[in-house]
């Protein structure tokens, strides 16, 4: 069978991303399967020094509830029109984790840009790049919404005015 995978996160780019990846389950009427990555506190390395059972568990069970959570928020308004399957995976890091779900050879995997700031790429890898690099089929990356950007600089804009005028000694 036909699987359109696309991982998210909550985010708007990981919104705008689930969305076009229904349009392209609807059009190659093929299952939509929806992946939320986590991983335990601390990593994998937390994990192996004494994280109890109940506490994976716990993990497990807010990573299901996030992924409800995305879903209702993405298609509040609309069903999706496909079979749709959400799926959460522990694994890090999130890119491996998409590529494993998605390595059927009909499989397309649907992927958001996500944020890209000096200080996110340092602490970071980006997940599209990732997956563009190891998958074994089709990898649609999807661009931040020009909306997006441009709230994004203007916010930007205002807390650089705002940290000008506190470096300045007047009160914000």
């Amino acid at each position: 069978m036909r699987r359109v995978v696309v991982g998210v996160t909550g985010s708007l780019g990981s919104l705008a991303a689930l969305h076009r990846a229904a349009a392209e389950a609807r059009v190659r009427d093929a299952e939509l399967r929806v992946v939320l990555a986590w991983q335990s506190p601390g990593g994998e390395l937390g994990s192996r020094n004494g994280l109890s059972p109940s506490a994976l568990a716990e993990c497990r069970t807010a990573a299901v509830e996030r992924l409800r959570e995305v879903l209702g928020t993405a298609f509040r308004a609309a069903k999706p029109g496909v079979t749709l399957t959400g799926l959460t995976v522990r694994g890090t890091p999130p890119g491996a984790a998409l590529v494993d779900t998605a390595r059927g050879v009909e499989d397309h995997l649907v992927v958001g840009t996500g944020s890209r700031t000096p200080m996110r790429r340092l602490l970071r890898p980006s997940v599209a790049c990732y997956c563009v690099a190891h998958a074994a089929c089709p990898v649609l990356v999807v661009p931040p919404s020009p909306r997006r950007t441009s709230s994004t600089r203007r916010t930007d804009a205002t807390a650089t005015w705002f940290r000008q005028i506190s470096s300045r000694g007047v009160r914000t």
